[in-house]
């Protein structure tokens, strides 16, 4: 018991040290940015799937989707040593593409743990994606045999089993990306608690957002498309820089704010076009 004490005393010493250390707090506001920023796929997601249900299980299912979040975040954290195996081979089918200018090849058939999650969350996000952008263009009326009441508890479980599902993906990724960006497990650990705090206190706006301006729900679809893709190369090893992503994510955002604002102003323009003073009176 003694021994555990002395055990706990230390590495709760070596934390404090850490912390006061400047280059560790470098390190992680750069990874909550980091792991702030991964999580948007997260919160798009979660945001699209409990729009579909009830007013009255919207919130529930977002507290308990972001609660999943953080909850396999942590338990990837604390099977840090297995999580980091995963990238260990399993498999090779012998097949590789063309040599790239570093050398490497193009794509690779020598799939590990990670590749096989990345895979199969890959391909349900396509599927998901493509078949909300169907609904979206053609909404064909929900056929049911069941009472009001089954049919959100069904809606509300089916709901939390997606997010769980792609949490885990998602989650997986953070924590291997936390990995690459710093061997400190308290850094890791208090990036990811205030990442998943954002998603917290961001869900309800991001998803009212999404509600309220149809046209972002396509633009959202089609967000989680191209990560569904992304995700798909990067099980086959081709690794597309986040940066890319992000950056096409924030110019089509840029595009559709103009979008908006142009079709306020025609919708008003008598507001768009009256003089500063008018408007404020």
């Amino acid at each position: 018991m003694l021994r555990w004490r002395n055990l706990a005393e230390t590495r709760l010493a070596d934390t404090f040290l850490l912390f006061l250390d400047p280059a560790a707090w470098a390190a992680l506001t750069a990874l909550i940015v980091m792991e702030v920023v991964l999580g948007i796929d997260n919160l798009i997601f979660i945001s699209i799937v409990t729009n579909k249900l009830p007013e009255s299980v919207r919130a529930p299912a977002r507290r308990a989707g972001i609660a999943l979040a953080l909850g396999l975040r942590l338990a990837f954290l604390a099977g840090i040593v297995w999580l980091v195996g995963l990238t260990e081979p399993l498999f090779d089918l012998g097949i590789a593409g063309p040599p790239a200018s570093h050398g490497e090849p193009t794509f690779e058939t020598a799939f590990s743990g990670r590749d096989i999650i990345l895979l199969l969350g890959g391909l349900f996000l396509v599927w998901k994606a493509t078949t909300e952008i169907h609904h979206t263009i053609d909404p064909a009326p929900a056929k049911t045999v069941f009472s009001a009441r089954a049919a959100v508890a069904g809606g509300f479980a089916a709901a939390i089993v997606q997010i769980i599902l792609l949490d885990v993906v998602f989650s997986i990724d953070s924590i291997l990306t936390a990995v690459g960006m710093t061997n400190h497990l308290p850094i890791m650990v208090v990036a990811v608690i205030v990442a998943v705090g954002v998603m917290y206190f961001a869900a309800g706006p991001v998803a009212a957002f999404i509600k309220n301006n149809p046209t972002i729900v396509m633009l959202a679809l089609a967000f989680l498309l191209m990560i569904g893709m992304v995700l798909i190369a990067d099980g086959f090893g081709v690794h597309v820089p986040k940066a890319y992503i992000y950056a096409a994510m924030a110019f089509s955002m840029a595009v559709e704010f103009l979008n908006m604002m142009a079709r306020k102003r025609a919708i008003f323009p008598e507001v768009a076009t009256a003089p500063s003073s008018e408007r404020l009176s």
